[in-house]
């Protein structure tokens, strides 16, 4: 009886204490708040709730889903937008293997884990995707957004562009690392369209994930994914932890014929990431689709509506980008700097091999060539998505398309493939040029041609075959390009 009543009394004394920790909390200055959010704390961090992802990469259907909308920091797998961003411009011709990067005293003065270069030094283009990749190098990381963008701050805006154009419409991203800020955010959905995207967008570049090591400047650096080289079909992609964060990873994984993405956050050590990790693979794969592929490319919303790739703003101070969603995209903070960050669950919780694998098929915004996202953008982004769309529904003027070598000009079938948009037509000549010579069969009786665009002042050539009367067809031959290094889509022209 005296154990019910001291029950009794405790509970209303429990609440008053939270009621009164809730009105302090609420009178901290926003300023405050922040600035603790960027230390740590003696007591360790706060581990968010479990969320975690399974897509069948072939028909973009869910395995498996737990707080799979639920806002989460993804720390060191923003390097993987990092990534994105820095191939991209490789492919436009930009920067090559070999370009070197210059290290600024900002990029050099980055915490953890780090490379430890000295203001003032160079890194080449592929030491830099190595470092990410194996060390998770947050100074590289900063000296890619800024000889990218001019600026980390421009970079991060560049890089919620891009994830925004993809379908990630809850993300956003303050710096190049993932090193710890409030406003740093993602969900695991969102991080399944990226994964799938780099693969689809960048195949010449993505075999770097699967990096076991890396010798720089007489150090051998080994890769913080542990799951490379034990769980069977494992490929990649990236690891992540910060105190706010929890212990995260992005994972692709291939066995025969059945491809998947797979995402963890917030996991509670890295040995039970992993653990989990594994069994999510080991359960999902056997249960992907072992067809042809249904779905087409995870592909940016600028090139769903409307192939034209035009160039960034920032080109002429610094380099040019071709991708329409970079163009001058003002980006304002996702969350409200008022109010904490809502990491509460979206749905109810289960761990893996607790009750079978929920699957809940995705949103449109999270397939390939699907329109807009089914679900609102988190408050405080509307005014980027404003911005966005009034770029990708603006119309860029194209000349008529040009056959290569002065021959006459081509008249578009109903289905072209478009490999990419160069600042020179030289370069798009060539690009289509070596193309046409390693694949040979599927493209011998397609057309090679170039098609000028004008927009915002800079001056592109989109490279492009014509040839293909039915979607199949066009389909099937930039997968063999794919399989060569290219890069591609079919398109209706």
């Amino acid at each position: 009886m005296r154990s019910v009543q001291s029950r009794s009394r405790t509970v209303p004394a429990l609440a008053a204490a939270l009621a009164a920790a809730a009105v302090l909390t609420a009178m901290t200055a926003p300023a405050e708040a922040r600035r603790r959010s960027h230390h740590a704390r003696s007591g360790g961090g706060y581990n968010p709730p479990y969320a975690a992802m399974v897509v069948d990469v072939k028909t973009g259907k869910t395995l498996h889903a737990v707080n799979e909308d639920a806002l989460r920091h993804p720390a060191s797998i923003t390097k993987v937008m990092t990534l994105y961003m820095l191939f991209e411009q490789m492919e436009r011709g930009k920067f090559a293997l070999d370009s070197e990067l210059s290290i600024s005293a900002r990029a050099a003065m980055q915490s953890p884990s780090k490379l430890g270069l000295r203001p003032g030094s160079t890194i080449t283009v592929e030491e830099a995707i190595k470092a990410i990749v194996t060390k998770s190098a947050n100074d590289v990381a900063c000296a890619i957004g800024e000889n990218i963008g001019g600026s980390e701050e421009r970079f991060a805006q560049m890089m919620t562009a891009k994830a925004h154009a993809l379908g990630m419409s809850r993300t956003t991203y303050i710096n190049a690392s993932g090193l710890p800020d409030a406003d740093q955010i993602t969900t695991a959905r969102d991080l399944t369209i990226l994964a799938r995207a780099i693969q689809d967008r960048f195949p010449r570049y993505y075999r770097y994930f699967q990096t076991r090591s890396f010798a720089f400047r007489g150090r051998v650096i080994g890769n913080h994914n542990r799951l490379l080289g034990t769980v069977e079909g494992v490929d990649g992609i990236k690891t992540g932890y910060t105190r706010d964060s929890g212990f995260n990873l992005m994972t692709a994984a291939k066995l025969g014929d059945r491809q998947i993405v797979a995402i963890v956050l917030g996991g509670k050590s890295g040995a039970s990431r992993d653990r989990i990790m594994a069994d999510l693979v080991r359960g999902s794969l056997p249960r992907a689709y072992a067809g042809a592929r249904q779905t087409g490319p995870q592909v940016e919303a600028a090139e769903r509506a409307r192939p034209a790739v035009v160039a960034d703003a920032v080109s002429r101070t610094r380099t040019q980008l071709a991708s329409a969603d970079d163009d001058e995209v003002e980006t304002t903070s996702s969350t409200d700097r008022n109010q904490p960050l809502d990491i509460s669950p979206s749905r109810s919780t289960a761990t893996p091999g607790s009750g079978g694998f929920a699957g809940r098929a995705l949103p449109k915004a999270a397939q390939a060539y699907a329109g807009s996202p089914a679900q609102a953008p988190f408050p405080g982004s509307a005014k980027s998505e404003a911005r966005l769309a009034s770029v990708e529904s603006s119309t860029a003027r194209a000349e008529a398309p040009k056959a290569l070598a002065n021959g006459p000009r081509v008249v578009p079938t109903a289905w072209v493939i478009q490999l990419g948009a160069m600042d020179d037509e030289g370069k798009a000549k060539s690009m289509l040029a070596e193309a046409r010579a390693k694949v040979g069969g599927s493209l011998s009786k397609a057309a090679p041609y170039t098609v000028k665009v004008e927009h915002g002042g800079a001056t592109l050539y989109r490279a492009r075959f014509s040839g293909f009367s039915e979607q199949e067809a066009a389909q099937d031959a930039c997968a063999t390009l794919k399989r060569n290094g290219f890069s591609c889509f079919a398109t209706r022209s």
